[in-house]
């Protein structure tokens, strides 16, 4: 039975220039505080993950969804997947997340009409999305036979395969034997991704805020522990940031003993300014938002005219490796940092519209 909520549902637009649309969006009875924020949409409605988190203030949210966006609009004109760029974030802790709120937040999601269309993101999960979809149709990786599912298993994919273009680019060799990889986070992405590192051979050291997460992937992977406040300086060959965003800073960089920076979390770079500096340390950075792009990709063959299909997901992902190859290379021949290689292909990609654009006509899961 769906609730009813959605006359006391309150939007308040916010003009940010650089964004088409950023709504507050509020409903009292169902404990609901949200921003749901599109970037562009050059290339196809905005499409990007729920993320449920307990910010502190309404401003620190703002500027999360903001960035993770923006983030979604490079990640898509670089994938070439035909979506625009969006996110929202729900101001709860994703441990009291009630079907109350998650309906109100499809209810709302729904007045945008196609706008913008969700998924799951950090504090949120397939089960969550299904609640959701109850109240809108514009709902992506619901957990059933015609839906792609959980992305996360994709998104490590995909990060585990641009841990490998880093280790070509600065060894020749994207063997990962006897390679040290520095994990922060062992989340839903972060321990997919440690184990396939393990069973690739490689030398594990992890941390996270949970330490039981950290004493079982510790016993299964044979993995060294740090504490949280220790891992940004560990010595690694790579260090994979799995966690939250803006941990690549002023502050941290100097502390890194890395070669090579190639994780699945989003926004690691706290100002963009910050790829420079580790372009003048020499070491590698691959762009989160090429890196981590795996469920994105995966999410968006499920418009395939011929159906969703996990192979086609895949061999998309793969690319993530070619794609990151290239960015180096512009980088390289350009003399400057990689994030800035991957945002000037991107604006040009935007700018031309390169990509196949999406009718949000053909969005087909209709809510039953």
């Amino acid at each position: 039975m769906t609730l009813i909520l959605e006359d006391s549902l309150v939007f308040e637009e916010v003009t940010v220039p650089g964004y088409e649309k950023i709504v507050k969006v509020k409903h009292k009875e169902a404990g609901l505080e949200a921003i749901i924020c599109i970037h562009r949409t050059d290339l196809g409605p905005a499409l990007g993950g729920t993320r449920i988190y307990p910010y502190a203030n309404h401003e620190d949210a703002l500027n999360d969804v903001m960035r993770l966006a923006r983030g979604m609009t490079y990640k898509s004109a670089l994938g070439e997947c035909g979506w625009g760029g969006g996110k929202s974030v729900i101001i709860a802790d994703p441990k009291a997340k009630t079907k109350a709120l998650l309906t109100a937040f499809g209810q709302a999601v729904n007045r945008l009409q196609g706008e913008y269309i969700c998924a799951e993101d950090v504090g949120s999960t397939p089960e969550d999305m299904t609640i959701i979809s109850r109240a809108t149709q514009y709902v992506v990786g619901l957990p059933h036979e015609k839906s792609s599912g959980n992305p996360s298993p994709f998104t490590a994919w995909g990060t585990f395969r641009g841990v490998q273009s880093v280790l070509k680019k600065i060894y020749d060799s994207e063997s990962l034997e006897n390679r040290t990889i520095a994990i922060q986070g062992l989340g839903s992405v972060g321990f997919i991704l440690a184990e396939l590192l393990f069973w690739a051979g490689a030398k594990l050291i992890v941390s996270d805020i949970d330490r039981a997460k950290c004493e079982h992937v510790a016993k299964m992977f044979g993995a060294q522990v740090v504490f949280p406040d220790e891992i940004l300086s560990v010595e690694c060959d790579v260090l994979a940031p799995c966690a939250m965003g803006g941990v690549i800073n002023e502050k941290t960089i100097p502390q890194l003993k890395c070669r090579a920076i190639a994780g699945c979390a989003n926004n690691q770079l706290l100002k963009d300014s910050d790829a420079d500096e580790l372009f003048a340390l020499g070491i590698l950075y691959a762009p989160d938002f090429i890196i981590n792009s795996g469920g994105l990709l995966n999410v968006t063959q499920e418009l395939d005219s011929m159906g969703y299909n996990p192979h086609t997901a895949r061999n998309k992902v793969n690319k993530i490796y070619s794609q990151l190859m290239i960015i180096y290379d512009i980088a390289e021949q350009n003399r400057y940092s990689t994030h800035k290689a991957a945002i000037s292909l991107a604006d040009y990609r935007l700018k031309y519209r390169i990509g196949r654009r999406i009718d949000p006509a053909c969005f087909h899961h209709a809510k039953k």
